[in-house]
């Protein structure tokens, strides 16, 4: 496990490629805005929240796999008083930690403080792979927060949560892309996973829209609480992305960092 940020950068940015390259060849929709200034305001936010969390780690320096390593250490958590076998545990901790990933962005929507957070993400008028990185920094801590409680409560082995990290980032990349994905296979993938055509709804200006699919990876979860939408009110080539109110601000990283504090949305 040393070597679990060279691991996780490696596959992150050799994701980050394939999806580039595979949105850049097979566009689901037509992208009208400067990319130029939406990746570079996008970059460097995602540049900041690496710093935030750099941060965060003065203070809780275990951050989610140091969590893990400590609650193994200390034998605390669920895992660390049961024993199951490995595949066992291995699917009840994605199921777990995805289940309350996908009950805390439904929370972002509808606690009024949180959202203001969250909206920065949504801002982002049209929607590729640099949305997956596009959250504020506060956000970002937050998050942390709640997974490193998450891991000690479930005492989950380091290695399944490192898994876990690297499925949600994979799986947050791919439901951002502008991949066209037929429809047959869009249908069957998203019985069970999140695909891109699902979760750009979830991005529409219509508030009663963007008020559902709030899964990242498991799709299973907007099925059971009944959050799930099959398609938009207008076509995915014409939906209207982003919040209802901005224009060319979501561009601009102070405009981008400063939202929370403003009164709009």
């Amino acid at each position: 496990m040393e070597q679990e940020g060279i691991i996780r950068l490696s596959i992150f940015f050799g994701l980050f490629f394939v999806f580039a390259a595979t949105e850049y060849i097979f566009p689901r929709r037509i992208v009208t805005k400067s990319k130029a200034r939406r990746w570079i305001t996008n970059w460097s936010v995602s540049f900041l929240n690496v710093l935030t969390l750099r941060l965060f780690s003065f203070a809780l320096p275990l951050l989610a796999i140091g969590a893990a390593f400590d609650a193994q250490n200390l034998s605390i958590g669920l895992f660390n008083r049961i024993d199951f076998s490995f595949w066992i545990e291995l699917i009840l901790v994605i199921l777990l930690l995805d289940f309350f990933i996908w009950l805390q962005h439904l929370l972002t929507h509808k606690i009024g403080f949180l959202w203001r957070i969250h909206r920065v993400h949504h801002s982002d008028t049209e929607m590729d792979i640099s949305t997956a990185i596009r959250f504020h920094p506060i956000e970002i801590a937050l998050s942390m927060a709640l997974k490193i409680g998450l891991v000690y409560a479930l005492g989950a082995d380091p290695l399944l949560v490192l898994t876990f990290e690297i499925l949600l980032n994979g799986s947050s990349m791919f439901n951002h892309a502008n991949i066209k994905i037929p429809n047959q296979i869009d249908k069957f993938l998203r019985l069970l996973i999140v695909t891109p055509d699902m979760h750009r709804i979830h991005h529409s200006s219509d508030r009663i829209e963007h008020d559902t699919n709030f899964g990242f990876a498991l799709s299973i979860w907007d099925h059971i609480f009944q959050t799930y939408k099959s398609y938009p009110k207008n076509s995915h080539k014409d939906m209207e992305v982003g919040l209802n109110w901005q224009d060319e601000k979501p561009e601009k990283l102070g405009w981008s960092l400063g939202l929370p504090f403003k009164k709009n949305g």
